[in-house]
This record gives C-alpha cells, structure tokens and sequence, in this order.
C-alpha cells in the first residue's frame, strides 16, 4: 500500500533514476544446500533484531515488548550449529511472526530465488484447502493417481491431523494481528503448505495419506513425491498458453484481463468486477472510469467486486474506487508516522536514500517525536459526482485480501447498499504497517526482510483486536464445493442479489 501524488512525481522519477544501476550475474553456480557458520548467523539475526527495534514502527503492538525480547532470544539461542539458507530462514521467520504484522516478512536471498525460479524440485503432490480443522484436497499433481480426487477430506499426512499441522505451520506465517484466515488461505494458495511442509518435517520418497472415500469411509493410502522431471504439469495447462511468446501488445492484454476486468450481466442487471491487484502500471485510473461510465449507461442496478485473491498495492487507487461508491467524505488514516527518517542501518536498506528523500518531503516532525505524514491525516476524500455508483454492492473478501484492499472494504463496511461477502479479510481493520515498505538485506546469508516504516491508524474509534474487516455475510468453503469446482462466494452475492430484487417486488 503506496501514496501517490502527482506533485511529487518528479521526485520519484529523479531519485528512481540515481538508484538505478546495472547489475551483473555471478558464474558461480548457486549452492542452495550452502551452510553458514553458526558466527555469521548469529550476526545476521543480531543485526535483524537491532533494525527492528529501531525502526519497526509497531513492534510492540500487538506482542509486548517482554514477550517479543523472549521471542529474540529464544531464536538466538537455537544458533549452535551450521544453517543453510532455509533453515536460517525458517528459524527468523518464526520470529517474526510473533509481530502481528503481516507486511514484516522474510524472503530469501535473491540468489534463492533465482534459484528457486529454474530449479525443478520435487514437491509435495496434494494442494490442499484449509480451514479450521478441516483439509480438502483441490488439486493433485500426480495425475495418474486414481485414488485421491479433488473434493476429498484429507484427515491426516503422515498420521498428522489438520489441527496439528496448522497448530504447527501458523508459527512460521505473518498475519495482521491475530488474524487466522489468512494464514489458512496463505497455506491453502499455491505450493506453500509443499514448501513449507517440506521446511518443518522434511521430505520422505512417500507419505502415509488418511482420506475420507466417496463412501464416507475412512481410508489410508500411500503416495509418492512429486517428480516434475517424470511427470510433467504442462499437460495440465492447454498447449497454446505455454507453446511460446505472445506478441507483446497481445501479453499486456492478458496481464491487464487478468489483473482487471468487467463483465455485465444484462439478464439479471448484474456487473461483475474482478480487481486482483491495486498496484500502479495497471491503468485502474482509467479502469474505474470507464467502467462506471458503463455501468451509468446501461442502468445498471446490483454491482459485485471481487477482491478476495487482492493483495494490495497504491492506496490511491484503492481510494479511488472507494469514491466511486461512498456516500460519505472520508479520510484513509486518523495517524500515519514513522519512528525516524535515517537510522544507522541505511546501508543495509534498499533505496534508503530515496526513502530518505521522500519523508524529508512528505513527513514532518511532531510533539510527539514521530514523523507524520500529514497529508493523509488530514486529507478528506468526497464520493465522485459522475458516475457514482448508486445501486446495491456486494463485496467479495477473504483471507488473501490484504492491505489498501482492506482499507477498501473497511471503508465501505456498514453502508447501507454495500454488503461484504465472504470471509475475514487478512489484512487488519484497526490498521497495519504499510506505505513505505523497503527491503533489507543481511550481510552474510542475504536474506531479505521487508521493513515497514510507517504505522497506520485508519479509525481511532475501532477496536484494536487484531482482526480483520469481517463479511456482513459469512460464506466458508464446503468439501462439496471445492469438488464440484462452485465459486461459493459468488454463488452467494447471487442469491443475495435475488433475494433483494424479490423484496422490492
């Protein structure tokens, strides 16, 4: 979540430009399974710890600060013997996770992930779909597998439960607060409970699975890895998507499809707007316009935003379509500060000097010793005169929706027509530590962390209680949904869209 403002865009670009420099690939290959020396990795964390206490602006928010000093220490004290890079990874991340800050994450070096992007690894077979104690099975990589299919309960990998492995696992994951469905989500997206799972319990050449057959019989069987040299996951996916380069007009078509789109619906006056992102460089600005024009023109009455797999991005932009839909002026925060414009650490800092440069601008010294960014804190926004958006709105949110998506949805929340659909968001309703988030890097390891500068207080009268903005109308996944491949959530602004339109009957 960014500010952006048209008068200091010059700024931007000029100190872009000083921090841009060519860089050049080593010809040493890249050793993954490279161990540090207990000593460099006992400075790393040092270092880490001393950072965060400088500068993190909400280290204690939601941990007190003699709980997270036990925290450091215990991590510290775990530093007896040679690490590779993940397992020092793995070791930080629990760490830090004792924050409740979900912007506050560590990544791997960008060697790693380079690594990481070529390297075809084996994998854990089953992408799963958790929540609370229950695990779904959503994908198998093994397609030869005749056992196991999409929609089955999985009650246990290795004898361990779904309440133990998450009990487990949650320890490693950064959330807002005490927000737990975003970490279920984060688990439940992509190959992250393989990568993780491996990091935890490690890897095995098989895996003792306990299932529920479409008998309701509990049952057991035993699966391999996943070798993506044997079996390859192209033939999932048609051959045109991966037979070779799109013309590059026809790739920026896609991407922008896939970041933004809108279909409208003329049978049941319905628009249906998908936004996956409010970073900048997907021309929203003209998204938004144009597609509330359309929305004018054809009289259209009920409109549907999902936002759930949203992560963030320009607060502008979320602000934006915020006033497209408000009946009400607003403000994005009540406080924004930052604890410092320079630390000793600078040099460990990604683009400190321009971040530097930027709140020497934008921020301004307070009573309180905290740099304010009063702009934001003072700043009210009005709803848009044309082509406000007057009819009903239902909002799709979940645990993957997160950070200026959150001050979209919380912004909007209790307004008469808008109805929030879905599940807990896993970005924090009271506020976050977002705005300026710029990576750090370890001497030693290269690990990275993300630092956030500022803390944001969007509504001082709400509860600090670590949670996210909750739907008005619940919708959690269900075994049968997940099997029949249903957008539940979708599913259910329909049925509320319905039920509206007979009521006015």
């Amino acid at each position: 979540m960014r500010p952006s403002m048209n008068k200091f865009l010059y700024l931007f670009s000029f100190a872009g430009l000083m921090l841009c420099f060519s860089c050049r690939t080593t010809k040493e290959a890249f050793n993954p399974d490279k161990k540090f020396a207990p000593e460099a990795l006992k400075a790393d964390y040092r270092l880490s710890r001393q950072i965060l206490e400088n500068m993190h602006p909400s280290l204690y928010w939601y941990t007190s600060r003699d709980s997270m000093n036990a925290y450091f220490d215990e991590g510290y004290a775990a530093l007896k013997d040679s690490m590779t890079e993940m397992q020092f990874r793995t070791l930080l991340s629990y760490t830090f996770s004792k924050l409740g800050c979900g912007h506050t994450s560590v990544r791997s070096s960008k060697q790693y992930a380079q690594y990481i992007d070529t390297a075809r690894r084996t994998q854990f077979p089953l992408v799963l779909k958790f929540w609370k104690d229950t695990m779904v099975l959503a994908l198998n990589l093994n397609r030869r597998d005749s056992i196991l299919k999409r929609g089955m309960i999985i009650q246990s990998i290795d004898g361990r439960t779904a309440h133990q492995l998450t009990d487990t696992l949650f320890n490693y994951f950064v959330t807002d607060g005490y927000n737990l469905t975003g970490k279920y989500q984060y688990l439940s997206t992509g190959l992250n409970f393989s990568t993780w799972y491996k990091n935890i319990y490690g890897y095995a050449p098989s895996f003792s699975i306990g299932y529920v057959d479409t008998g309701n019989a509990v049952k057991e069987t035993v699966i391999p890895l996943y070798d993506p040299r044997a079996d390859t996951l192209r033939r999932l996916f048609p051959r045109r998507l991966i037979a070779g380069p799109e013309p590059r007009r026809r790739r920026k078509e896609i991407n922008n499809f896939l970041s933004r789109n809108l279909h409208i619906d003329s049978g049941s006056n319905t628009a249906f707007m998908t936004l996956n992102t409010f970073e900048r460089g997907n021309h929203l600005h003209r998204f938004f316009r144009q597609s509330f024009r359309e929305l004018d023109k054809k009289k259209v009455k009920n409109l549907v935003i999902d936002v759930r797999s949203n992560g963030g991005g320009d607060v502008i932009n979320s602000t934006l379509l915020d006033r497209y839909i408000i009946d009400k002026k607003f403000k994005v925060a009540d406080s924004l500060y930052a604890l410092h414009r320079r630390s000793p650490y600078d040099k460990y800092i990604d683009k400190s000097l321009l971040y530097r440069s930027l709140m020497l601008v934008l921020t301004s010294k307070r009573s309180d010793g905290k740099f304010h960014f009063g702009y934001f804190e003072r700043h009210y926004y009005r709803p848009k005169r044309v082509h406000h958006f007057d009819g009903q709105v239902y909002i799709l949110i979940g645990g993957n929706s997160f950070s200026a998506t959150t001050l979209f949805a919380g912004t909007l929340k209790g307004q008469k027509n808008v109805t929030l659909v879905g599940e807990e968001t896993g970005g924090g309703y009271y506020g976050n530590t977002a705005w300026m988030i710029p990576d750090v890097t370890l001497p030693h390891t290269k690990l990275r962390f993300r630092l956030p500068r500022f803390r944001l207080v969007i509504d001082r009268s709400r509860v600090k209680d670590g949670r996210g903005v909750l739907p008005d109308v619940p919708s959690l996944p269900t075994a049968d949904a997940i099997g029949r491949g249903l957008d539940f959530k979708t599913e259910k602004a329909k049925e509320l869209i319905q039920l509206h339109s007979s009521l006015k009957k």
